[in-house]
């Protein structure tokens, strides 16, 4: 899990010692890439640098850093038969005791970090909605939960960024660049309304409306009764999640589309690094 601001300034302010486990330098493959930190406590983590022996070398380190009270150390290890992970390259990580400077550092990583994630926004805070901002939370976007209902907007998972917001259009209009959009309010009109103002955008990454083939007809009568060519509705994903598992469990459908939306996101980004 890719740490949020708040989640940083949390777990700093309640660490009496902690140390900061970075990724310096990298050769040949490796888990993770130089840049990625961590935070280890006594007790508790922060983030990750990459899971097995490696991690679990750095946070032994870091541990015995915080028992002895030693301010700083280097682990420079092969990904090898020795610490039985088979990567095979190289690795090197410093372990710093965290001191205000650190901290106030690693605050605002964490804030820039955040600013540039891709924007997912998610249009009804119902039974599908909620599973989808519970699924996608952990993972390294800024996700959105959004409802003009009140009542369920306060329902929302511990954690999720949530917007009560009376007109759902004008937050389309105001998303970043590369964003995706899932669409499953309680209203098919509302519905139609802001996949029409999603998809007259030309750079988002996805944009998705739970629905049947039926519910694609009619936005597409919709569109000509606006005015709209229907041909605007090709770029719309639906059903969300695929046609192979038919499943209509929200967590099922939430896993579902959580996945069909990394894979949009990579291939814009992708597409837009190129």
């Amino acid at each position: 899990m890719t740490p949020t601001p708040r989640q940083v300034r949390a777990f700093l302010d309640a660490a009496e010692t902690a140390v900061l486990v970075e990724v310096t330098r990298t050769q040949g493959s490796t888990p993770r890439e130089a840049g990625t930190w961590m935070v280890v406590t006594a007790t508790g983590l922060l983030g990750t640098i990459g899971g097995g022996q490696l991690e679990f070398r750095a946070i032994d380190r870091a541990r015995a850093m915080i028992m002895e009270g030693m301010p700083a150390d280097v682990i420079d290890l092969p990904l090898g038969p020795e610490i039985g992970q088979c990567c095979g390259g190289r690795v090197e990580i410093s372990l710093q005791t965290i001191d205000a400077p650190i901290a106030q550092d690693l605050r605002a990583r964490a804030e820039a970090d955040y600013a540039l994630r891709p924007h997912v926004y998610i249009f009804g805070a119902g039974h599908v909605g909620k599973a989808l901002a519970q699924a996608l939370m952990p993972l390294p976007y800024r996700t959105l939960l959004v409802d003009n209902r009140a009542a369920e907007i306060q329902g929302a998972p511990e954690g999720v960024e949530a917007r009560h917001v009376p007109v759902a259009e004008a937050l389309v209009r105001e998303a970043p660049e590369g964003s995706a959009f899932v669409i499953l309010t309680h209203d098919h009109g509302l519905d139609f309304l802001i996949a029409k103002e999603a998809l007259e955008r030309t750079d988002t990454a996805y944009v998705g409306m739970i629905g049947s083939k039926t519910k694609r007809a009619t936005f597409r009568s919709w569109l000509v009764d606006m005015g709209v060519a229907p041909g605007l509705a090709e770029g719309l994903v639906m059903p969300i999640g695929g046609r192979d598992v038919n499943d209509k469990r929200p967590e099922v459908i939430a896993a579902l589309t959580a996945a069909e939306v990394v894979r949009a996101i990579a291939r814009y980004r992708g597409g837009a690094d190129g």
